[in-house]
């Protein structure tokens, strides 16, 4: 990727902290000495150029490479605000993957970063992270107010956007290929996301005259294969142009008469007498993840709410392992600023605990998926960087453009690494 020059610096306006920042200072002299040490025995290579007092020099021990080109822009910022500052002296183009490089070398050298995060910084330094990271902010509690707006941060940005790098199934969470997934390829995809929505709906039990509830629409492609199967859809979105796209695919698939499609946090439903044990079936594909830590108890007695006695539910969800949960549920980071505001990722351990203390909901069947999304995320990362210039065309500036590569090689790291994983999970009533 091209890196911004001075002659397009003006337009990162539109992205207040991306102005420019005051290099040294105490803070970006130890982000150095911190960051040299961390990368000197890992297996990755980085060239720094020079800076103002700062020799050119290259560090690691080789393996996947970038390039430092604005040291002491990218101190300064690692200095401020940690990863995200990372992230962010990336969008600048402070570093980069380096002339030539293939566009998965940014997520295979963070795939190395993450496997190692807990010891890229000094134990005794550790300590003092919580008087150094970002908190999040007041907004990024899952309210309602707030999830309305975070969602609409990510989802109402331009369903043309999302159609130029997904699938035709418009399916924006883990496929579930047949063969092995590194050897999957874009053809494989298509098929790959059917097979993970078909695996959902067997095990929610899914059938002809089953009551479906789907929480968290997407572009309508599950509700769609339910309706084929016979089922009677009620889907669930705060996306307004997610439902706009859906209901226009269903009614192209003709199933309008078997699906609809509301508006509607999921919280209503709880308050809905109507709505107690109404559904043979509820499924929700990585929605829990936008729920947030304050309100999974409210989430976990909304599904025994609304399920039928006898029903299942089929949740699909991308994990932390539970201490590490447990470590960072009130750091802000470069994900939750950038891009999925109000986001908050589950164990399942957690999953599990707070189904257990707050509803009659049991996890019966766990299959994890992690190495799925790796390759997932991989090819719809080439797909974007493909339709680059169809997404300037959309009216997305370099900037947007480089925080969405950023953002899906982040990703691709977090599942390489093993860090994050995604899980299928069914839950049912503990006496059945």
């Amino acid at each position: 990727m091209s890196t911004p020059d001075t002659a397009t610096r003006p337009a990162l306006r539109a992205w207040p902290d991306l102005r420019p920042t005051r290099p040294g200072g105490p803070g970006a002299a130890i982000a150095r000495r911190l960051f040299r040490s961390a990368i000197q025995r890992l297996d990755v290579q980085v060239h720094v150029a020079a800076g103002d007092r700062t020799p050119a020099e290259v560090l690691g021990r080789g393996g996947p490479a970038i390039e430092v080109r604005r040291p002491d822009e990218f101190y300064a910022r690692l200095a401020r605000d940690q990863l995200i500052g990372l992230g962010e002296s990336y969008l600048t183009g402070a570093w980069d993957e380096g002339p030539g490089a293939p566009p998965e070398a940014l997520g295979d050298f963070l795939a190395v970063l993450a496997a190692d995060l807990t010891g890229l910084v000094p134990a005794p330094l550790q300590r003092l992270r919580r008087l150094v990271v970002t908190a999040r902010p007041e907004s990024d509690r899952g309210s309602r107010r707030n999830t309305r707006t975070n969602v609409a941060h990510h989802y109402d940005l331009s369903n043309e956007l999302f159609g130029l790098f997904l699938d035709p199934s418009l399916s924006y969470s883990a496929a579930l290929f047949e063969g092995p997934p590194a050897q999957a390829t874009a053809a494989d995809l298509e098929g790959a996301q059917h097979r993970k929505i078909d695996r959902l709906l067997d095990r929610a039990g899914v059938g002809p005259g089953t009551r479906l509830l789907e929480i968290g629409t997407g572009w309508g492609e599950l509700a769609i294969r339910a309706a084929a199967r016979g089922a009677r859809v009620d889907t669930i979105t705060l996306s307004a142009e997610q439902a706009r796209l859906a209901r226009s695919r269903i009614a192209s698939a003709r199933l309008d008469d078997r699906i609809d499609v509301r508006l509607c946090d999921y919280r209503a439903l709880l308050e809905d007498p109507g709505a107690r044990a109404a559904y043979d079936a509820v499924v929700s594909v990585e929605m829990v993840e936008a729920v947030g830590r304050a309100y999974w108890p409210t989430y976990f007695r909304t599904l025994d709410h609304v399920l039928a006695p006898q029903g299942r539910i089929a949740i699909q969800a991308i994990t932390l392992p539970h201490e590490r949960m447990l470590a960072t549920r009130n750091t802000h980071t470069f994900i939750t600023k950038y891009v999925f505001p109000g986001g908050s990722l589950p164990s399942v351990r957690a999953i599990s605990e707070t189904a257990a203390a707050h509803s009659s909901l049991r996890v019966v069947d766990d299959l994890a998926i992690g190495p799925h999304y790796t390759r997932t995320l991989e090819l719809w990362d080439q797909a974007f960087g493909a339709a680059r210039e169809d997404v300037l065309a959309l009216g997305f500036d370099e900037t947007f453009c480089r925080l969405w590569h950023f953002y899906l090689q982040y990703s691709r790291a977090g599942f390489a690494a093993g860090y994050l994983d995604d899980h299928q999970l069914t839950l049912a009533r503990e006496d059945r």
